[in-house]
C-alpha cells in the first residue's frame, strides 16, 4: 500500500437577555449534538492508551462524569489517555451510500471516562480533548456538527512489510506524532515494559475506542452521549515506536511523564456511531 500524503456580549439588563440566556436561544449548541448518524470502514485503527497519574487527568474531567481508573499490583491507581490514528474510509451520513462517502485520516486524544446512571448502569467511554485530521471540510464539518476540536494538520500514513506507519505534523506543533506499529500475521503482542496492566485481559478494557463518546453542554448542563456500533471487534497487541509525541509537552500534561501501558490494532472494520443523545449530569434522560 503506498503512502498517501495530506496536506489544522452585550451586558445584562432588565431589558437585554444575559450571555446565558442568548446560549440557550442560539441554535449552535443544537448542532453541536452529533445530530447525524455516521459510517465508515476502518482500514486501519491504532490506538496507543497511556497512563497518567489520576490527579493530572481529574481536573480535566467534564461535569457528570468521572475518571476511568485501574490498580496495579501495588496499589497504585492510574488514569489514562488514549491516542488514537484511524485511516476511515468512506465516512458518510449513515443515509448515503459507500460511494458517496470521503476518505479521512484521524488522530484524537480522549480521557477514559465513566457516566453512571440512575438506575445502576455505568457507561464507559471517552471525553474529547483534541482531533486532528487532513481533511479541511472535515475540520469544518467537525466542528460545526459536534464539540471534537478539529484542527487540520499533515498526515502521512502507509504499510511497508508489516510495519503500520503514520506520521502527524500539526498546525500548531502541540499534537506531532510518528510511530510504527508491527502488525505482522495477527499475533499479540507482549504489552510494553513497565505497563500498568497485570496482564493483557485487563489491557483489553482499556483499548479504545470504547462503545460511547462523551462531551458537555453547558448552554444546558446536559451530557452528550454517542453510541458506536461495530461489526466483530478483534483488537491486537502490536509492539509500537513512538519517536514523536508532542501532545503530553503542553498544558496540563507538562511534566507528567506518561507511560505507555497498551497498544492495540484493528483492521477491516465496518464502523459507526448513532445520533447524539442529551442527559442529565446525573444520567436521566432528557
Amino acid at each position: 500500500m503506498p503512502i498517501r500524503h495530506t496536506v489544522n456580549r452585550p451586558a445584562p439588563n432588565r431589558r437585554t437577555p444575559g450571555l446565558s440566556a442568548l446560549s440557550r436561544l442560539s441554535p449552535r449548541h443544537r448542532l453541536q449534538r452529533h445530530p447525524l448518524p455516521m459510517r465508515t470502514w476502518f482500514a486501519h485503527s491504532l490506538v496507543l492508551t497511556y497512563a497518567l497519574p489520576p490527579s493530572v487527568l481529574a481536573p480535566l474531567v467534564l461535569p457528570g462524569l468521572a475518571l476511568d481508573t485501574y490498580t496495579d499490583a501495588d496499589g497504585v491507581e492510574h488514569g489514562f489517555v488514549a491516542v488514537a490514528v484511524v485511516d476511515a474510509r468512506a465516512l458518510r451520513p449513515s443515509f448515503l451510500p459507500a460511494r458517496l462517502g470521503a476518505d479521512h485520516v484521524l488522530t484524537g486524544y480522549r480521557i477514559f471516562t465513566r457516566f453512571p446512571t440512575p438506575g445502576g448502569r455505568t457507561m464507559r467511554g471517552l471525553q474529547i480533548l483534541r482531533s486532528d485530521t487532513d481533511d479541511r471540510l472535515m475540520v469544518l464539518g467537525g466542528n460545526l456538527l459536534t464539540r471534537y476540536h478539529y484542527r487540520r494538520a499533515r498526515i502521512a500514513t502507509g504499510v511497508e512489510g508489516d510495519t503500520l506507519s503514520f506520521r502527524v505534523d500539526s498546525a500548531d506543533g502541540r499534537a506531532d506524532l510518528a510511530v510504527r506499529a508491527a502488525i505482522g500475521d495477527g499475533t499479540p503482542a507482549p504489552l510494553p515494559h513497565g505497563s500498568s496492566f497485570a496482564n493483557a485481559k485487563d489491557a483489553r478494557r482499556f483499548a479504545g475506542p470504547l462503545p460511547y463518546t462523551f462531551d458537555y453542554e453547558p448552554q444546558t448542563d446536559s451530557v452528550i452521549v454517542v453510541k458506536a456500533t461495530r461489526t466483530t471487534w478483534d483488537p491486537v497487541p502490536v509492539a509500537v515506536e513512538v519517536p514523536t509525541l508532542t501532545f503530553f509537552d503542553h498544558g496540563p500534561f507538562a511534566g507528567a511523564r506518561p507511560r505507555l501501558a497498551n497498544a492495540f490494532h484493528v483492521a477491516g472494520v465496518q464502523y459507526g456511531w448513532e445520533a447524539g443523545s442529551r442527559r442529565a449530569r446525573n444520567g436521566a434522560e432528557r
